[in-house]
């Protein structure tokens, strides 16, 4: 409650937050906002522009535009939170083992973690992607699985300051088994920033997921997916102005949204960015 309360307090993260609710809203109320079917054709309507019936326009096969970006934020929601959960979940433990540890086992991790973000984390995620079937979970995965890295090196940075203090060194001296201590004692009091880099990596994997829909290797059609409407505005960009610009506005405003919540949260977890700003 003070968290949201503070939130409410502070001009960054409101804005990211008066953002971001209406596609929550969006995505989770789809069949009630639209009216439309979004992989329905209408080849009576195809490029239709923008009109009463149609708010957005039609694209290619005549399907309402405004019912196909309100069904990709579900989409595209959906990516981000899965992506960087899995992200989350083995940063979170690697880390974890590497700072609790220490030693040999610290080594091999990060170096490990070192090797990994060597490559171009784009281009590793177009090369699997291209290898396995485009499917929305082979996208979430492989994007989860290129990502934990930084949330790892993070983590072991906080549990490196966190493992000799004396409440540590007293549930050891308690007796305490080292699982209950890294997970109750010592992550607890290390997942402050966690937050702030989860909510802006939902901003980079929805734009991870937008890029390779629009290679043609994501999100398959008729499934909508904001990326996959702008490979049809590519196309007919001269001709349907409104097959670029909603669903690129989409993809802008969310991964605005996550950004300005990110950094609202960095300011309210770090009391030294506060204070300078």
């Amino acid at each position: 409650m003070d968290l949201l309360r503070r939130v409410r307090k502070h001009n960054l993260a409101m804005a990211g937050l008066v953002i971001l609710i209406p596609m929550f809203v969006c995505a989770i109320f789809a069949p009630f906002i639209s009216i439309h079917n979004p992989v329905k054709p209408d080849l009576k309507n195809v490029l239709s522009s923008p009109s009463l019936s149609h708010p957005f326009g039609t694209d290619t096969l005549g399907r309402d535009v405004f019912a196909r970006v309100v069904y990709g934020s579900r989409i595209s929601l959906l990516v981000g939170f899965v992506s960087v959960g899995i992200a989350v979940i083995i940063g979170i433990i690697m880390g974890a083992i590497s700072g609790y540890y220490g030693g040999i086992i610290d080594e091999l991790i990060m170096r490990f973690v070192d090797l990994m973000m060597c490559f171009p984390t784009f281009f590793l995620i177009l090369a699997v992607i291209a290898l396995l079937e485009p499917s929305i979970w082979n996208i979430m995965i492989v994007i989860g699985m290129t990502g934990w890295m930084g949330i790892a090196r993070l983590v072991r940075a906080e549990i490196l300051s966190i493992k000799n203090k004396e409440y540590v060194m007293a549930a050891k001296a308690m007796g305490f088994s080292e699982f209950r201590i890294i997970f109750k004692h010592v992550l607890p009091n290390a997942l402050s920033p966690i937050y702030v880099i989860a909510t802006l990596g939902i901003g980079g994997a929805i734009l991870t997921e937008s890029a390779l829909s629009f290679l043609g290797i994501g999100v398959q059609p008729p499934t909508a997916s904001w990326g996959n409407i702008l490979t049809q505005a590519k196309d007919n960009i001269e001709v349907a102005w409104w097959l670029s610009l909603y669903p690129g506005l989409a993809i802008f405003l969310t991964v605005m949204g996550y950004n300005l919540l990110g950094e609202g949260l960095r300011d309210l977890f770090d009391p030294r960015r506060r204070y300078q700003i």
